[in-house]
């Protein structure tokens, strides 16, 4: 059981690559992999994929800091995400700031960033694509 790992696997319904982008942008990303339907090499079985959708994302992995995270298209444009967050921590209070507000441009902010029992900054938000964050400085880290 020691090398079993959890990994987040996100489907965005049409909009991977927009994702993709924008975490490149606001939080540093490293785009790792991308491929494409039409590049699969065993043909997608016929009727799995909605009208337009050949040349979409069938799987994506980026980093964000030490985390890999798994992503697609999905096989269609209906996508839903509930029931979890993805919490992210940074050492500062400068650089949890700076990603709360990259994060929360064209989202939903939940809880604004403010001083906690367990952390000097946090704040949850949605974020464009409906991904609900938990942006930290952790409790043993310094400003």
């Amino acid at each position: 059981m020691s090398n079993t790992q959890i990994q987040p696997y996100l489907f965005f319904g049409g909009r991977c690559e927009e994702a993709l982008d924008f975490y490149r942008t606001k939080l540093g990303a490293e785009v790792e992999m991308v491929m494409h339907f039409n590049e699969s090499p065993d043909a997608v079985p016929p009727g799995m994929l909605q009208p337009g959708f050949e040349g979409k994302v069938m799987h994506a992995a980026f980093r964000i800091g030490g985390t890999t995270i798994l992503a697609s298209d999905g096989c269609d444009d209906k996508s839903s995400f509930s029931g979890f967050s993805l919490a992210l921590s940074a050492p500062t209070e400068a650089e949890v700031d700076r990603m709360f507000a990259a994060l929360s441009e064209g989202g939903h902010v939940q809880m604004p960033l403010a001083k906690t029992f367990w952390s000097a900054r946090y704040g949850m938000l949605t974020d464009r694509f409906g991904i609900s964050w938990m942006v930290m400085v952790p409790a043993d880290a310094a400003s």
